[in-house]
């Protein structure tokens, strides 16, 4: 899962990041983004697509990443969400991650996962489809952006406990669906997503 990193440093890049995102079908709560940088000669048991593991493991190797790399956290919020839209919040997120990481390191290249790059980043990248599960770097964003997120909607779930966000995290869900439908959406609710729009399902 390193041939791309391994390649971009013989090219002569150091400080190589991978870019993921949590976050982009719930109907509530931000889009999060993570930039990880992982030391070359170090490596971390079960890095891999975090929708490939569970929960308790992927705090483990959660842990694992923070001790062992530096890492940058961006967030869009549901506000933003829906003022930008959703793909344009996702790189307002991703490009928050890489600053926040530049604050801490140099970062000379970004692994990005998807099709597209990050607009107006300022830094040498590549846009890599399902590099969550190709890209030892970009797999280890996604698990940091994935158990981040997850934290922070167990967090709104003590703030609006009629939704449920602790087990569905915002996702669509027939529970979180039926919420909706009898309480109406909340602040963190994604208000231009269609089923959210107007308090309605559709």
């Amino acid at each position: 899962m390193r041939d791309l990193e391994r390649k971009l440093l013989s090219k002569g890049f150091r400080q190589i990041a991978g870019i993921d995102e949590a976050g982009r079908g719930p109907l509530a709560g931000p889009v999060v983004a993570a930039a990880v940088i992982l030391p070359i000669d170090k490596e971390v048991a079960d890095i891999k697509d975090s929708k490939q593991l569970s929960a308790r493991r992927r705090a483990k190797v959660y842990q694992q990443i923070l001790e062992l790399g530096t890492i940058g956290i961006g967030l869009a919020s549901a506000a933003e969400i829906d003022k930008l839209n959703i793909l344009q919040a996702t790189f307002l997120a991703m490009q928050r991650a890489v600053v926040q990481l530049a604050c801490k390191t140099n970062v000379d290249y970004c692994i990005v996962d998807g099709n597209r790059s990050i607009p107006n980043l300022g830094i040498a990248q590549s846009a890599v489809v399902k590099a969550d599960s190709s890209c030892y770097l970009v797999a280890a964003a996604s698990i940091v952006a994935k158990v981040y997120r997850d934290s922070l909607m167990e967090s709104y779930d003590r703030q609006y406990p009629q939704y449920g966000f602790a087990k569905h995290k915002g996702y669509p869900t027939k529970s979180h669906i039926k919420a909706l439908n009898l309480y109406g959406p909340s602040p963190i609710h994604r208000h231009s997503f269609a089923r959210v729009k107007g308090g309605l399902i559709s």
